[in-house]
């Protein structure tokens, strides 16, 4: 597959003549089975197939199709009843990031506009094919309408010019992780997926770093001007010429968009020419090494606890984020891969005892894979719904970047309250009457204030007042309505022998993580941290506006952080470090405000 191909529905295309059936043709001969159009903020082209394709169907019903029209309208049938064709667009965000909008071929047209128009592309401009449209959507709005109407969302060439990833930018990290750890983004399509460095975009976003918990699904896609490559230039492709190879149980959008929402990251990988039998998916995996989602296996037995190595990693996989275990090669790709002479048995084995001793049931995929003329076994394991997994009953294990380690007893507790949300979720909401808050509730916290022994202030929420709320304005914020989607809340702070530790939530992922000090806390958790021991704001000194107020704001270069309070009956919030692209319209008019 190719999923960013331009049309000359683009401006900047650079083949202006070229037809529909050029580029099917095209598609045909470079062996795609699924194209995605990603003309620069229109569908323009894509309206241009369906008309040329309604006309030809038209003239057939009035028996008044002319042989070269005939011949044109029957090309169409074949190469679209061979290539599934993935309308959408490249849209470009606020500070000219792009993004990738692909939907299922039944979407009408103007469903698609009216997309492009909630994403306030001028509708003056929505058949120019400009990748230059004016003030436009954030990215993470973006993200969720695209998704939320239905499309598979790709940050469109993340990791170089106008990429998500921001490579190159030396300011950003709050917003490099919220614009491509939102969970309504899909994938991400870099430029290096085929290289063998550790440093790849794929390896930096495999799911290890702290900040960045969510492995990523990466392709990669000809971004396409042309028909053909220049040859003047090798970065100008041409169609098809950097494409995605996909394990689909059917070609259809709606199995596309399965994988991308999925935990198998082994289901993608470069695309090959035809005639090129070389690439070996075993031996791609062994030069990445050991990581957080895949682990290798040199031998396996099912006596004397060889076995039990294979079987705690299945486990751990299940407990983090998915991965795939390989039995019979090293994770040492100097070395010839070892294989299984039994590797049939070893798999109808493996199996029975995965589904013995693994508890709740795990559905987890075997298959024999060939490398270097070995056999070996490979085991994809999903990131599991019903955690912990354990192994014997009592064994829970998790997966640390090269490490299968047990769980200790915070973490267990993590894992049981993963598992009763994915229960949640899958259950009839029950009407108890009362509001449902879209957010969790801040955890209640004592009203007093406390001293370390350097003086600094450690603030705790300050309980609610009897007397009646003022009466709000328009478009002010509610307590139990949206909260920023970037920055940091210091949940809660104790106080220690004097040093405060502080219960930290990351408002880009949701992760919550206790026992922060000033110390251990780096960039924009510090800066929260240090806000809150010197300066936390006094309740009854605040302006409000409805349920919620501007405190501070902070300007760094062309960034805005502001930091945020907001009354709610457990207590005050506070959020610290939020920015531009993570802030309901409510807050927004919150900064407006302060700024009159």
């Amino acid at each position: 597959m190719d999923l960013h191909l331009h049309t000359p529905a683009s401006s900047d295309y650079q083949e202006p003549k070229v037809t529909w059936l050029d580029i099917l043709r095209r598609a045909e001969t470079r062996g795609l089975d699924i194209i995605g159009i990603a003309d620069h903020n229109t569908v323009d082209g894509y309206r241009t197939l369906r008309a040329e394709l309604d006309e030809l169907q038209l003239l057939e019903r009035l028996n008044r199709l002319r042989p070269d029209e005939k011949k044109r309208l029957d090309d169409y049938r074949r190469l679209l009843a061979k290539i599934l064709v993935l309308p959408g667009f490249e849209f470009t965000a606020t500070f000219g990031f792009h993004i990738i909008g692909l939907f299922d071929p039944a979407t009408l047209v103007r469903d698609l506009e009216h997309i492009l128009l909630n994403l306030n592309v001028p509708s003056s401009q929505l058949d120019l094919g400009s990748s230059t449209v004016g003030a436009t959507a954030d990215v993470l709005t973006a993200y969720r309408l695209i998704d939320e109407a239905g499309g598979i969302v790709i940050a469109a060439h993340a990791n170089s010019s106008n990429g998500v990833a921001m490579r190159g930018f030396n300011f950003g990290g709050q917003t490099k992780i919220a614009y491509t750890q939102d969970p309504h983004l899909h994938a991400l399509e870099v430029t290096d997926l085929e290289h063998k460095s550790r440093r790849t975009t794929a390896a930096f976003f495999d799911g290890s770093k702290s900040e960045y918990p969510r492995r990523m699904h990466c392709i990669q896609g000809s971004d396409s001007h042309r028909l053909r490559g220049d040859g003047k230039n090798v970065k100008n492709l041409g169609l098809g010429d950097r494409a995605t190879e996909v394990m689909l149980e059917e070609v259809t959008f709606a199995a596309l968009r399965r994988l991308f929402l999925g935990d198998d990251f082994s289901a993608t990988r470069p695309a090959r020419a035809a005639a090129d039998e070389t690439f070996d998916d075993v031996q791609a995996a062994r030069l990445l090494g050991p990581g957080p989602a895949q682990s290798f296996h040199p031998v396996l037995s099912f006596r004397g606890g060889k076995l039990n190595p294979v079987l705690a990693d299945v486990c751990a996989f299940a407990n983090t984020g998915g991965g795939v275990v390989y039995i019979g090669a090293s994770g040492d790709a100097r070395h010839a891969p070892a294989g299984l002479a039994q590797a049939a048995s070893a798999l109808a084995k493996l199996q029975k005892e995965i589904s013995a001793k693994i508890t709740p049931a795990l559905n987890v995929t075997i298959d024999k894979q060939e490398t270097r003329g070995k056999v070996v076994l490979r085991v994809v394991v999903p990131r599991g719904d019903e955690t912990p997994y354990a192994v014997d009953g009592n064994q829970i294990f998790l997966r640390r970047v090269t490490e299968t380690t047990l769980a200790v007893r915070d973490e267990i507790v993590q894992l049981i309250t993963r598992g009763r949300r994915s229960l949640t979720a899958t259950l009839p909401p029950v009407d108890t009457g009362a509001p449902v808050a879209d957010q969790p509730a801040a955890q209640p916290r004592r009203s007093r204030s406390r001293r370390s022994r350097s003086g600094a202030r450690a603030h705790a929420a300050v309980a609610p007042r009897s007397t009646p709320a003022p009466e709000r304005p328009p478009e002010s914020v509610v307590a139990g309505g949206p909260l920023p989607r970037t920055g940091v809340e210091i949940v809660a702070s104790e106080n220690r022998k004097g040093k405060l530790y502080h219960t930290v939530r990351d408002l880009r992922n949701g992760n919550v993580v206790k026992n922060v000090t000033r110390s251990s806390a780096r960039h924009l958790w510090r800066y929260a941290i240090l806000q809150l021991e010197t300066a936390a704001p006094d309740e009854a000194a605040i302006e409000w506006r409805g349920d919620a107020a501007l405190i501070g704001t902070q300007h760094i270069g062309a960034i805005s952080r502001y930091d945020f309070a907001q009354r709610n009956p457990g207590g005050m919030r506070l959020f610290y470090g939020v920015t531009d692209d993570g802030l309901p319209d409510e807050w927004k008019a919150l900064v407006s405000a302060s700024e009159v």
